[in-house]
Parts: structure tokens; C-alpha cells; sequence
């Protein structure tokens, strides 16, 4: 590194004092204080960024992920030099940076990553002080590329959960607050979940039987839930191309809430463009307009790319994964020792009956029950009808109470 700092500064005094210099375009500060504060900032911007991707991304993405991210930013980098030249000692930095960043446990790494933010810096000071009109604002271009780089990665760390964390985290922590305000004699509880309610309920009877524990529940219900839409036809396999992790930089998190809160108008007024977008949510005339605009405007949030690149796995062969890619749930459902109601819509676009059947079919023959909502002639049942439409009183939740006094021994 100090072979690679002398030949900077022996470049830059042999440019100084040639006559071409003085065909510079690029404006100096007499003092040098002006270039120097600039240049350390950017190194600061450069260290940050890279040590953002090597230990808050450690967690959010899989083996080998974070490469492909921290390529990505090379690559936009390499994009401003044009000069053959300095391309090439980019590459070669390029290649020390990426192999630095998989050493994440080496005491250190940041201390040399900075070592390689100041040589990466050094390079674009060189292409700035070249007279080639391409490189004239090098600087500002690559500090521009590092700070909008910068601001995805925190709105990524921001947003930094997912269904693990909701799986190992916020479920035992809602089970705990409910047994001690309910006191169960058994210490069991009865559980109902719809969507991915549903799937962290198949995930924890999943995770429970491979680890030899008891789960904790006496009974679930699972309500438009899987853990396997490989064999059906899911609108949500809309989802799939966020599955490669260079998109998940493009889109860190999917703001659904604010989407269809701004699409509502288009859905459900004259000229109906959008009225698509309600099928997906509710059968016809299935719920009552108030209640469906309310659902639209409140109930829906952004969404982490993190969750979204672990609920994609859900489409792939064997079904949803662990975060490691490594444990597949559906699996370890055969191991499921507990009474469980899975029901399904006959319209659910979102989690069709063929997605449920592909989850209700690993699971003890003697201990599931199933049952899809809806006739042929009507009514009809999509994803939220099963919670909120306005027959569920009447033919959902009944069927729900029924077989959960069957097991509720308090």
C-alpha cells in the first residue's frame, strides 16, 4: 500500500511540473486544504460503505450474496473510468476489496479496507487530473455513485428483518405474553394464522419436530396459508425475480401499502383500470366496500427485501427455506404431533387450494383436516375473505370454533 501512496505522489509532482499541466482542467486550491478535506471524506464515504457490506449485510444476505452486491458497486464504479489504464488497476483493487470482505471475522478489516478506499480514491484522483474531457468531473461522479450506493444500504439495513426474525423472535414472544395473561392449565395454547400467520405456524410444528420440542400448541388453524406454491398458480410468483440479490439492492424494500393505497381510486371507481387488483383481496360482493377500502388503506406495510428474498424460496423446488437456504420446512412437517385445520378460497389467487393441498399432503394423515370455502355457483372465497368476508361469520368461523373446542382441554 505504501509503494502503490509514493507512486501517486511521484505522479502527481511529475505532473505538476510539466508544461501539460497547465492544460488542467480541473480548478486547484492553492492551499491544497479544499482537495485534501474532499478526498478524506470520500475515503470516509468509500470505508463506510464497504464496511456496511461487510458486517450489516453479513446477516441480511446468504453465502456469497454480499459479493455479488459489493461487485455491483464495482461495477457501476468501473463504469466512470474509461481510461484502459486506470480500469485495469481497478480491477486489480477490485478483486483485494471483494476477497477482504468475506474476512469478516479478521480483527483488521476495517483498518484495511480503509487502505484500499484511499488507494481506490488515489485511482480517481489520477482520471481527475487527466486532461481527458471523460474524467473532467470523476470526483463528483464517483462521491455522487457512493452516496446514492450509501442510502440504499441503509434503507436495506433499515428494513432489516425476516421470517426467521418472525419465526425465533416475535412468535415466542406473543406465546409467552399470552400464557402468562391466560394462565392454560396445560400450558398449550390454540392458534389460528392467515397468509403468513399460517406458514409461521406450519415453520415453528416444523422446526419444533426436527428439534425434538414441544411446539407449544394444543391445535392450529391455518387459513390461506403453504409452505410450497411450487405446484400452484400464485400471483405472488410476481415476487420470484426479487429472489436474485442484486435486485434486492434495486429494491430494498416494496412499499405495498403505500401502492395499493395509491392505486385503491383506480380499482374500485369508474373507469376501473385497476379493478383487477380487488380479486386479489376479495371475491365479488364478497365485502362490504367500507371494510375493503379500510383493508386497502391500513392493513398492508412495506416490505423488507430481506423478507422477500426468504418468502421466494416458497417457490422453489422443496418449498420455503430457513435463512441459510439450508432447511427446508416442509420437511419436517410429517413430524407434526398436534390437530391442525387447514382451510383454504376457492378464488384465493394469492394462495390458491392447490398451494394448501401441497402443504395439508406432508402432514399426519389422521391429524390435519381440510376444507376450501366456496360453491360453484357462488359465493366465492379469495385470500381475505376467509377473515374478513361477509359470510365468514356465518360458514368460517363457526367451522374454526368447532374444531378448536374439540381440542381444548381447559
Amino acid at each position: 500500500m505504501e509503494s502503490a501512496a509514493k507512486d501517486q505522489e511521484t505522479a502527481s509532482a511529475a505532473q505538476s511540473t510539466s508544461p501539460s499541466s497547465e492544460l488542467s482542467s480541473v480548478p486547484e486550491d492553492p492551499t491544497g486544504l479544499s482537495t485534501v478535506w474532499d478526498e478524506s471524506m470520500l475515503v470516509s464515504k468509500l470505508t463506510d460503505t464497504f464496511m456496511t457490506l461487510s458486517e450489516s449485510l453479513s446477516g441480511f444476505l446468504s453465502e456469497g450474496q454480499s459479493m455479488i452486491m459489493s461487485a455491483k458497486l464495482f461495477d457501476q464504479i468501473s463504469t466512470l473510468l474509461e481510461d484502459t489504464q486506470l480500469s485495469e488497476r481497478l480491477n486489480e483493487l477490485r478483486e483485494k476489496l471483494l476477497s477482504l470482505l468475506e474476512t469478516r471475522e479478521n480483527s483488521g478489516v476495517a483498518s484495511q479496507i480503509r487502505d484500499l478506499s484511499q488507494t481506490l480514491v488515489n485511482i480517481v484522483e489520477e482520471g481527475q487530473k487527466s486532461v481527458s474531457p471523460q474524467l473532467f468531473d470523476l470526483h463528483d461522479r464517483l462521491t455522487s455513485t457512493v452516496v446514492d450506493f450509501q442510502k440504499q444500504l441503509d434503507l436495506i439495513v433499515k428494513y432489516d428483518w425476516d421470517f426467521d426474525h418472525y419465526l425465533e423472535e416475535d412468535v415466542p414472544t406473543a406465546m409467552q405474553y399470552i400464557k402468562a395473561e391466560c394462565k392454560p392449565k396445560d400450558g398449550k395454547l390454540l392458534a389460528i394464522g392467515h397468509s403468513m400467520g399460517g406458514i409461521l405456524l406450519y415453520a415453528r410444528t416444523a422446526r419444533s419436530g426436527f428439534e425434538g420440542n414441544d411446539s407449544g400448541f394444543a391445535a392450529i388453524v391455518t387459513l390461506a396459508s403453504s409452505v410450497d406454491y411450487t405446484t400452484s398458480n400464485s400471483r405472488l410468483k410476481l415476487l420470484v425475480p426479487l429472489a436474485d440479490p442484486a435486485q434486492a439492492l434495486n429494491v430494498p424494500v416494496v412499499p405495498l401499502g403505500a401502492m395499493l393505497a395509491a392505486a385503491f381510486p383506480l380499482s374500485s371507481r369508474p373507469p376501473y383500470v385497476l379493478s383487477w387488483l380487488n380479486n386479489l383481496i376479495s371475491a365479488q360482493d364478497m365485502m362490504h366496500p367500507e371494510l375493503l377500502e379500510k383493508l386497502v388503506l391500513n392493513n398492508f406495510c412495506t416490505i423488507p427485501a430481506k423478507l422477500l428474498l426468504q418468502l421466494t424460496t416458497a417457490f422453489r423446488e422443496g418449498g420455503l427455506r430457513d435463512r441459510s437456504g439450508k432447511f427446508l420446512y416442509k420437511d419436517h412437517l410429517h413430524k407434526c404431533n398436534i390437530p391442525v385445520l387447514a382451510l383454504a378460497g376457492d378464488q384465493d389467487l394469492i394462495c390458491p387450494p392447490e398451494a394448501v393441498e401441497e402443504t395439508v399432503k406432508v402432514l399426519p394423515k389422521h391429524l390435519v383436516t381440510y376444507k376450501v370455502f366456496g360453491e360453484s355457483g357462488g359465493p366465492h372465497y379469495a385470500h381475505y375473505d376467509l377473515v374478513g368476508g361477509q359470510l365468514a361469520v356465518e360458514q368460517v368461523y363457526p367451522a374454526i370454533v368447532e374444531f378448536l373446542s374439540q381440542h381444548d382441554s381447559v
